[in-house]
């Protein structure tokens, strides 16, 4: 059996999306009332260990996997540059090899999306995308079950995104076309979205209308999403 890892939403079937979206409702729900350092009541991570590298800072990717998998009974192991081989010259298939020896699986927050792409084909354990500078799938789907949360099913509703057509905005395109909602996109021509994930959900009949026209995108939707005109990098 193949290695399942969690890359990209264009790589997930949508049944499966929404079975990892009805989980983390039951799990909070079952929540109340207990502490952030309480864990989950069944413990379903108990004696599993996932390493963590940041190769890019962070505070609130840290923050939540760690929190996470302490919740659901697990520990983590947190490694950026400086304390791997990595920052001396090993190569990403060597630390996957010996990482996948030691811990049960593998988060990275990476600036370049190569990077994810070269650890999952090399680790035998499973590879969770915590940012890349293509995509950012785990705040897409946190994001979506937000919504869901305070607005019912995300299914058939309008979603706005004025600003920077960076790498959220490539998981929102992915988003759009696996849950099937109106994805409206006003972004600035010098800072548009990845032509390659447009040209995805178009061959896939997606509903992704793109514009540099913010009143236009933010009109009669359910949900607007900004971010900034000038890119941060991310």
């Amino acid at each position: 059996m193949s290695t399942r890892h969690f890359l990209d939403l264009d790589e997930i079937s949508p049944t499966d999306i929404r079975a990892i979206l009805e989980n983390s409702r039951q799990r909070k729900s079952a929540r109340a009332g207990l502490g952030h350092a309480e864990p989950d009541a069944d413990k379903p991570l108990k004696g599993k260990l996932l390493a963590m590298i940041f190769e890019k800072p962070s505070t609130r990717t840290r923050v939540s996997f760690d929190v996470a998998m302490r919740q659901l009974g697990g520990e983590t192991l947190l490694l950026n540059g400086a304390d791997t081989q990595l920052g001396r010259g090993e190569t990403i298939a060597d630390t996957a090899r010996v990482l996948s020896r030691y811990v049960d699986a593998i988060m990275i927050r990476t600036t370049d999306h190569k990077h994810l792409l070269e650890l999952a084909e090399y680790a035998s354990v499973p590879v969770i995308n915590g940012l890349t500078d293509r995509s950012h799938p785990c705040q897409l789907m946190a994001d979506v079950m937000t919504f869901e949360e305070h607005k019912g099913p995300v299914a058939g509703r309008r979603i706005a995104w004025v600003g920077d057509g960076n790498n959220m905005v490539t998981s929102w395109i992915h988003a759009a076309t696996q849950l099937d909602f109106e994805l409206r996109l006003a972004c600035p021509p010098e800072l548009a979205p990845s032509a390659e994930a447009l040209a995805w959900a178009k061959s896939r009949k997606a509903n992704v209308v793109l514009t540099t026209d913010p009143y236009e995108a933010v009109k009669d939707v359910d949900c607007v999403n900004a971010d900034t005109w000038v890119s941060m990098g991310d």
